[in-house]
Parts: structure tokens; C-alpha cells; sequence
């Protein structure tokens, strides 16, 4: 079965992000120029994102303990390790995909629960959430990356085969 759409689009804006992190150093990914957040907090900031929509709520588990105090939304600034933020974020999106892969259209409908109450938004609109977030920070990481001096950076979108538009 093929994933929904959006669901595709979510893993191109993913593979996106990490095509522009191609080659960053784990000394660059901590430097923060000011009032840019550093590359690996970025890294871990949409790891976080995603173990707290497709893990936490979608699937009642923590596969990343610690991380949304590390880089959480309104958190203090931080500098964590690159190499500690990739695996995170394998790991948690490795996890993700075993809820997205089950996504249809009625799905995307629902509401998920926390605390026994419905989110403000439904599945969908979470999931568009969670691409634009990628967008975000992967046009931010790339200005990071030009003002540390970094050269031949990705300057388009990338081969979006795998991402095509196709009717539900």
C-alpha cells in the first residue's frame, strides 16, 4: 500500500533537511549565531516534534527520553552533540513511520487524545504542521550554514519523484 500523500511529502521534506545538512561538522552543527538556535538543536527540535505527535500521542511511548527538555519549544537555548541528535532522530522517526504507514484519508480526520481530551488539531493538520516545521528549519539551517562560510549548498528542491503529486 502506498503511504497517503502527505505522508510522502513529510518524509521529502524530511530527506530535504538532511540533504542540507550534508558535511556539517559536529563543531559547526553547535555554533549558534545569534538569534538563530545552533544546526544540532534544529536536528533535535524536529525530532522532538515528531516523538511528541507520531510516538507520544499517536502511539502512548517515549523512544527519546530527555529530548524535549534538551530542545523542546520554549526551552532554554542549548548546543547539544550532532552525533546524539541523528541518532535521536533516527530513532524516532524509524518509530513515526510505523504510525504514518497506517494513514488514510478518515484517519487524518480524527482527533488524537492527551490526557484524555482531544488535540486542537486534527491528524492532518498536524502532519501539515510538522512538514512546514521542516521547511522552517531547513531554509534557517542554510542560512546558518552560509553565514559559517559553507560552500555548494543545496539551491533548489531536490528529485521530488518519490514525493509526487497523486490523487487520493
Amino acid at each position: 500500500m502506498q503511504p497517503h500523500l502527505l505522508v510522502s511529502q513529510l518524509r521529502f521534506a524530511r530527506s530535504e533537511f538532511v540533504r542540507g545538512l550534508e558535511g556539517v561538522s559536529e563543531e559547526d552543527a553547535r555554533r549558534r549565531i545569534l538569534p538563530m538556535n545552533c544546526i544540532s538543536w534544529m536536528l533535535g527540535h524536529l525530532a522532538n516534534q515528531e516523538h511528541r505527535y507520531w510516538v507520544g500521542l499517536a502511539q502512548q511511548d517515549n523512544v527519546a527520553p530527555g529530548l524535549a527538555e534538551l530542545v523542546g519549544y520554549g526551552r532554554p537555548a542549548s548546543t547539544p552533540p550532532l552525533k546524539d541528535m541523528w541518532a535521536a532522530w533516527h530513532t524516532v522517526t524509524a518509530t513515526a513511520d510505523k504510525y504514518l504507514e497506517l494513514l488514510n484519508p478518515a484517519m487524518l480526520q480524527e482527533f488524537m487524545l492527551r490526557d484524555g481530551q482531544p488535540v486542537d488539531e486534527n491528524v492532518g493538520t498536524l502532519l501539515m504542521r510538522n512538514i512546514y516545521h521542516y521547511w522552517y528549519h531547513t531554509g534557517e539551517a542554510a542560512a546558518v550554514r552560509q553565514m559559517l562560510g559553507h560552500t555548494h549548498l543545496p539551491e533548489f528542491v531536490g528529485d521530488m519523484s518519490a514525493a509526487a503529486w497523486h490523487p487520493e
